[in-house]
């Protein structure tokens, strides 16, 4: 039987640097819970902490970047979206039409925090121009953003720039001066400080356009929505001058999106300490992962949220209290962007091809790098960051197939080039590029798994292999210290894509890692 989660707050973290199987793990909790309680309104809500629509993620078949993955179970009440939070309006109007359109309830059960941050088409089009910064004048290698507009929002927030959801609920004629002041700052800093060129400037509309056309073609296809909905060149200024926007059109396009929102904007403090009175339980769901936190990253590959736990609080605007955290990881490692990747497998290796076919990114459509499991990254965010219980996804797919046939690695320990090992992941970034992985080498497997519900039922190399991923990251986790003992619960390991291909019979950690002889 599983452990009985330890709060009525329980958050949903990545423990790497994104691309977990997070969403997954939502529709698990809200069962389980179900069960455990014998009671189907035992979930009052799931929370969007942090970042915005540039966090990807997959539940049961849905394709999300900012909404909740409690819209794929229609008996969760709220669908709610903290503080933390930056948000295109527009971006939730087109996503929740995507998601009613494949029969989920959408609007009538979201609620906006009144603090949550507004984004629009500014931060986006500064988005694109700091990327092109980079490239043109810093002749540095492109960082691979979204083109989301995230950083710009928050840098809105912390300049005291903010534009929040609650001035949707206040005048037209306030919200139209903010939106003026923020386009004229936008375009000063495009064209002056980023020195974007005419021709970039005009190209960055028809990127932005041709993203959103590729993320709702399946709207587009079936005539919910027309091309043209997604024409970002209809903000351009009429006379064609660059670095011009037509800012009555945008300001009147947004204010039209916040009415359309204005009956879900609420103050969701009040309403996740209602619940918690009431006995319910608020799964909070994170974007990115622990190494991507804006603070306890490496820049410049991280988001400008706070990726972790604590920041459940900031967002739901309630006092620290217990929490319980399922963190999530895959059995392998992968990475996007410009990453220093330790443990990356050789691009000619055949588990790199095999995987390699499975892993795009949820919301850029981009390669993933993939790599072998790092339980140096894994152990420092228990250490630091701190996690209850372990979901391990994606074990499936280390199974032979193909020319794959060999023996799987995890990195124990990082080596600089005088032979001293490290155990932890070194803050200092210089440092950390120069190491390489000391690895274990584990037996694989040839059985398909995918259809395995018992964790008895795995062939024994697969057990061999999850219990040393156990010891490593726990060794990690405590090293250097007498007093640690941190052993997360291995609460669900995922073998496969589907909600029903998972194991959630794991027997307690310590006797797991036993099998690690």
């Amino acid at each position: 039987m599983l452990t009985p989660f330890s709060s009525q707050f329980i958050t949903d973290t990545g423990i790497s640097t994104g691309d977990e199987g997070k969403g997954r793990v939502i529709l698990e909790i809200i069962n389980e819970l179900r069960d455990f309680h014998k009671d189907a309104s035992v979930v009052s809500g799931v929370m969007k902490v942090n970042g915005g629509s540039n966090s990807g993620h997959t539940v049961d078949g849905l394709k999300l970047n900012l909404l909740p993955g409690g819209v794929a179970d229609s008996q969760v009440p709220y669908l709610i979206i903290g503080s933390g939070v930056v948000a295109d309006p527009r971006k939730f109007l087109w996503e929740s039409t995507y998601a009613e359109a494949h029969g989920h309830a959408v609007l009538s059960r979201l609620v906006i925090d009144n603090r949550c941050l507004v984004s629009d088409l500014n931060h986006r089009l500064v988005d694109l121009a700091w990327e092109d910064y980079r490239v043109t004048q810093l002749k540095q290698p492109a960082r691979g953003s979204t083109g989301r507009g995230i950083t710009p929002a928050y840098l809105d927030e912390v300049g005291q720039f903010q534009i929040y959801y609650s001035d949707f609920l206040g005048t037209k004629e306030a919200f139209f001066e903010k939106i003026a002041g923020r386009t004229d700052r936008a375009m000063r800093t495009i064209q002056h400080v980023c020195q974007v060129s005419a021709a970039h400037w005009f190209e960055f509309f028809e990127q932005l356009s041709q993203a959103e056309i590729k993320a709702h073609q399946s709207l587009i296809d079936s005539e919910v929505l027309s091309e043209a909905s997604f024409d970002f060149k209809t903000f351009l200024s009429s006379d064609g001058v660059p670095f011009k926007l037509d800012t009555d059109k945008l300001a009147q396009t947004y204010w039209d999106a916040g009415q359309t929102l204005s009956g879900n904007i609420t103050d969701v403090r009040e309403l996740i300490l209602q619940a918690k009175d009431q006995g319910k339980y608020i799964i909070g769901e994170f974007g990115q992962a622990y190494w991507l936190d804006k603070r306890h990253g490496f820049s410049p590959n991280v988001t400008a949220s706070h990726t972790f736990t604590p920041e459940f609080f900031q967002s739901a605007g309630i006092p620290v209290q217990p929490i319980h955290n399922v963190g999530c990881c895959k059995a392998y490692d992968t990475k996007v962007g410009t990453h220093v990747f330790i443990t990356e497998i050789a691009e000619d290796h055949p588990l790199s091809d095999k995987l390699k076919k499975l892993e795009f990114g949820a919301t850029t459509g981009r390669q993933r790098m993939v790599g072998w499991y790092d339980a140096v990254e894994k152990g420092d965010a228990l250490r630091y960051g701190g996690y209850d219980d372990l979901a391990l996804n994606k074990l499936d797919a280390l199974s032979y197939s193909g020319d794959w046939n060999g023996d799987l690695q995890i990195c124990t320990a990082y080596k600089d080039e005088d032979g001293n090992l490290y155990h932890h992941v070194p803050r200092n970034d210089h440092l950390r590029k120069t190491l390489i992985p000391v690895y274990k080498k584990v037996p694989g497997w040839e059985e398909d798994i995918s259809d395995v519900r018992k964790f008895e039922d795995l062939p024994h190399n697969a057990k061999v292999y999850i219990a040393w991923m156990l010891k490593s990251l726990t060794d990690v986790a405590n090293f250097g210290d007498e007093h640690k003992s941190l052993h997360p619960n291995l609460r669900y390991i995922g073998v496969g894509p589907n909600p029903n291909q998972i194991i959630k019979d794991a027997p307690d950690t310590l006797e797991i890692i036993a099998l690690a002889q």
